[in-house]
């Protein structure tokens, strides 16, 4: 019993942590309210480390996912008129907005990801940044799923290496 209460405490920070971080990454791309590819950013901040090593699991280095996100915010503002070039640097040279204030809110795509956290809990073991990979990994658009195409990775090879990674983290400690 108090195991599980320790588990559910330590979930908690660690979804308050995944929130914070990806509403931090979210406000540094002019967004006010945090979307998958914001909580896979964040996953990646997570201290377990499982969310990098998905990553490397499928061949691919995490450290190019910034921009690739960046490509994809980019790249929707074509059909617009608007060069991706120009519209990269404009977005770089912007200074995160402030902090939002008020109730916590996500974007519709980090509604779906925290809904999946949540219902997959039950008899799973520890949160970890591995499940967020996995969860966003299987979402069939959106700017992360782009993101990860653009970088190589095939969203369902890295779900499953993300699932792999939250396993073998679990039967180690």
């Amino acid at each position: 019993m108090f195991k599980l209460i320790k588990q559910r405490l330590n979930d908690i920070g660690t979804l308050k942590a995944l929130c914070e971080g990806a509403e931090r990454h979210a406000l540094q791309d002019q967004q006010r309210a945090p979307g998958a590819e914001h909580f896979l950013l964040a996953a990646l901040d997570l201290p377990d480390g499982t969310a990098g090593r998905s990553f490397e699991r499928v061949g691919v280095d995490a450290s190019g996912l910034p921009q690739a996100i960046q490509r994809q915010y980019a790249e929707a503002l074509r059909p617009l008129g608007l060069d991706p070039r120009i519209a990269a640097e404009l977005a770089q040279a912007q200074a995160p907005l402030p902090s939002n204030r008020g109730a916590y809110a996500a974007a519709p795509s980090g509604e779906e990801v925290m809904q999946a956290l949540a219902a997959d809990r039950a008899g799973r073991g520890p949160l970890l940044g591995a499940d967020v990979v996995a969860k966003v990994a299987g979402l069939d658009g959106g700017v992360a799923a782009r993101a990860l195409r653009l970088m190589g990775v095939e969203p369902a090879a890295l779900r499953a290496a993300a699932e792999a990674e939250g396993d073998a983290w679990r039967n180690v400690h």
